[in-house]
């Protein structure tokens, strides 16, 4: 046990030396990120050791169940892609644009529906497209208008933290975590939706408490115009994911698994989108800008990790922590574990751990995890990999916020956050 727990120790920090000071290897003009190397070297030495053999590994990736790996990476990909469809249509900075026009002069009422919509989008969506998409929107608008962009980046990158929690596939640590304690989609909502309701409340309240005086002063200029260019596109991609939506609600009563679903929406669309473009002449650039944003680098890193996780769960340690944080309180116990877990180790390492930590404790461990991966992506920058993404898109953008800025907003909001999620998980359940 001791020479798998000293591996994943390693292998973790390793990984986070990398998140934060070597993010990318940059090719020419292409950057690629390098990250899931440590993890995959992990793997390696466990391998070289004789302490997980290659047959071992094989079969816990390909195992015919709920938390095969390769399912839930199947599950992602074609929900990022449904929404870096919209997203390249111009479907998001649309709705960016609208709610920019309709918030007048008020920065108040600015930053309420910009919160309102990045929330209802990210529920819809995927939180990391969003928070990529809307941030260079916010900066731009922000240096026009004369005002100060960290209200609304904050707000945004909360926002879509806290409210992807409500729905299955909001962000990949509910999907991994869900899928692997065998919780569809139609379950999943019903418990999750009202401690998403309570966090996203609270988590508005503590942001506009801290932002109100910055918020007082009138705009200075307008939103850029900007209207839909390719409304045919718009229109198929809205039907795809809609149409994925209900599938996925009804998924259980059809018997059909969730991966299925999206996998057949996601192809469906991508064969219509391509016939489409080619019938208007517009060649095929969208549809391979699409797919060319498919995050590939986490097909390493999640394989990797899942079999560092394995190795881990071999040797008893993760049956000890689960023994370690169960009992009285376990919703809070299991709640707090994970949201630190998830700023030592990063969030989709931490669902990958705690699929396995969960496993048997019943549903209050469970979703109780689930709240920490999500809002434990806002507590530090090295929560969630879109939070080092975010933080350097702003410095590409004249926007200052160190570590230290993000830390201190993150705390003042996530910690009430967290409890008025948990406690409304207590209660319910």
């Amino acid at each position: 046990m001791t020479a798998v727990i000293i591996i994943f120790c390693l292998s973790v920090c390793a990984m986070l030396a990398l998140v934060l000071f070597k993010p990318a290897v940059h090719a020419g003009k292409a950057a690629v990120s390098i990250f899931w190397v440590a993890p995959a070297l992990g793997v390696a030495a466990l391998l070289i050791g004789r302490v997980l053999t290659p047959a071992e590994a094989w079969a816990g990736l390909a195992a015919d169940s709920a938390v095969n790996p390769l399912k839930i990476l199947v599950l992602f990909f074609s929900m990022t892609l449904l929404s870096v469809f919209l997203d390249e249509a111009g479907f998001f900075r649309y709705l960016a644009g609208a709610v920019l026009r309709r918030a007048g002069r008020s920065q108040r009422r600015l930053f309420l529906y910009l919160y309102l919509a990045v929330s209802v989008l990210t529920v819809f969506t995927s939180n990391d497209i969003v928070v990529l998409t809307f941030t260079p929107f916010i900066c731009y608008f922000a240096k026009n208008a004369d005002i100060d962009p960290l209200p609304y980046l904050i707000g945004e990158f909360v926002a879509a933290n806290t409210w992807s929690m409500a729905i299955i596939i909001g962000n990949p640590t509910n999907i991994y975590l869900a899928a692997s304690n065998g919780v569809g989609f139609a379950d999943y909502l019903s418990v999750m939706l009202l401690p998403t309701v309570a966090a996203g409340v609270t988590s508005f309240f503590v942001l506009f408490l801290l932002f109100h005086r910055r918020l007082a002063a009138p705009m200075q200029g307008s939103a850029p115009p900007y209207s839909l260019k390719d409304k045919p596109s718009v229109a198929v991609g809205l039907a795809a994911l809609c149409g994925c939506l209900l599938f996925l609600v009804l998924s259980s009563y059809l018997d059909l698994p969730m991966w299925i679903i999206a996998a057949a929406f996601c192809l469906a669309l991508y064969a219509v989108a391509t016939v489409m473009q080619l019938v208007r002449r517009r060649g095929l650039l969208m549809i391979l800008r699409s797919v060319l944003r498919a995050p590939l680098d986490v097909i390493p890193f999640v394989l990797s990790m899942f079999v560092l996780v394995l190795a881990l769960e071999r040797s008893g340690a993760t049956a000890i922590l689960g023994a370690w944080l169960s009992g009285a309180g376990e919703i809070f116990s299991f709640g707090a574990a994970s949201l630190l877990a998830a700023n030592l180790v990063n969030n989709i390492p931490m669902s990958v751990l705690f699929a396995s930590v969960t496993a048997g404790r019943g549903q209050g461990a469970l979703f109780a995890a689930v709240i920490g991966s999500n809002i434990g992506a806002f507590l530090t920058p090295v929560g969630a990999l879109a939070g080092i993404m975010w933080m350097a898109m702003l410095k590409d953008h004249g926007v200052s916020l160190g570590f230290g800025g993000f830390i201190r907003y993150g705390v003042a909001v996530a910690a009430p956050a967290a409890a008025a999620a948990l406690a409304t998980l207590f209660f319910m359940l």
